[in-house]
């Protein structure tokens, strides 16, 4: 059963009432709040889905428009708003009147029926369009207060997708940070790190050959600058060490 009941009269607070019901379903849940014209589907019962759910509510919002303390309907006594709101009443559930401009005036004794006189002397909460979201937050944040069993769902974390990752890297500016899904790292991490290099570059141990000739066979020559002694090959033959008398053998 929802924990919020919203009580509205249709051309005098109908637009308001979807407001609340979007922004209260939005923060609370879809399940938390209930209003007839989205809450009852075709082929129910509509008084009596009407009178369950109030009377399983733990607080009725009364959407109070321009016209809705003087209007003739309230004086009647089969008005499905008056009878909503004497309902909760009778079962000491909170009702919290919602002035919908701030052109509504604070309701007062002498333009209420006299069986809804007490509602002047309840606090009421205003919605005013041009502070639409300051409003509709502090409305909700008033029900939680009023109604513990209300759980916030924007609060809570979303579960995470199968194979996304969501991190994040915290202790200041200064050093390496490595953020990865899963990361293997063999020795220190918080060495030299190199950006926007345009050649190669050596960070390791060992040799490093990059675009050097190769030679393969008995031997070749590769100079690299001024070569002014010439250069001497020998190929083929005896690769034995000349002595230092004697001729090759």
């Amino acid at each position: 059963m929802p924990e919020i009941f919203i009580n509205y009269r249709t051309g005098d607070g109908d637009h308001l009432a979807a407001t609340l019901d979007e922004a209260l379903r939005n923060r609370f849940g879809d399940d938390a709040v209930f209003r007839d014209g989205r809450s009852i589907g075709p082929g129910s019962e509509y008084p009596h889905e009407l009178l369950t759910n109030l009377r399983e509510s733990r607080a009725v919002l009364v959407v109070v428009g321009p016209g809705w303390a003087t209007a003739a309907e309230l004086r009647r006594e089969d008005d499905w708003v008056r009878r909503e709101i004497l309902e909760a009443h009778r079962y000491r559930i909170p009702i919290v009147p919602v002035l919908g401009d701030s052109s509504v005036s604070w309701l007062r004794r002498d333009q209420l029926p006299v069986k809804l006189s007490w509602l002047a002397e309840i606090q009421s909460l205003r919605y005013r369009p041009y502070h639409s979201a300051t409003d509709l937050a502090h409305i909700g944040d008033e029900l939680a207060r009023l109604v513990p069993e209300l759980t916030d769902a924007s609060q809570q974390t979303a579960p995470t997708a199968s194979g996304s990752t969501h991190n994040s890297v915290s202790g200041g500016n200064h050093g390496t940070f490595v953020q990865g899904r899963d990361v293997s790292v063999g020795g220190d991490i918080a060495g030299t790190v190199y950006r926007n290099n345009t050649g190669p570059f050596h960070t390791g141990s060992g040799d490093q050959n990059v675009n050097s000739p190769h030679f393969s066979g008995d031997g070749g020559t590769f100079v690299a600058g001024d070569n002014h002694n010439g250069v001497h090959h020998t190929f083929g033959g005896d690769r034995r060490r000349h002595s230092d008398g004697g001729g090759r053998r």
